[in-house]
């Protein structure tokens, strides 16, 4: 019983790893070079940081998200097929 709770927080973990991977590395990548452009051009708006990202993340969120969907529908109903193993 303790291990099947354990493997349930464990599963939810490396799904929400996996949900928010694209957009954690695409607010990286795009963050890295708007810094690079910065500190070439001697530009040091606050905004300049900004807005590229919240774009771009918002962007990755909208491609992936049938992908994310899908796997937290697939997580729901692998936990909703558990519950009669709790009960016993």
């Amino acid at each position: 019983m303790e291990a099947q709770i354990v493997a349930i927080g464990i599963s939810a973990m490396k799904v929400a790893m996996y949900l928010s991977f694209p957009a954690l590395l695409v607010g990286m990548i795009v963050g890295l070079s708007v810094s690079i452009f910065q500190a070439t051009t001697q530009i040091n708006e606050m905004t300049l940081s900004f807005i590229p990202k919240v774009i771009a993340i918002a962007m990755v969120i909208i491609f992936t998200m049938p992908w994310s969907l899908h796997m937290l529908v697939d997580f729901t109903k692998h936990l909703f097929n558990m519950i009669p193993s709790f009960i016993q």
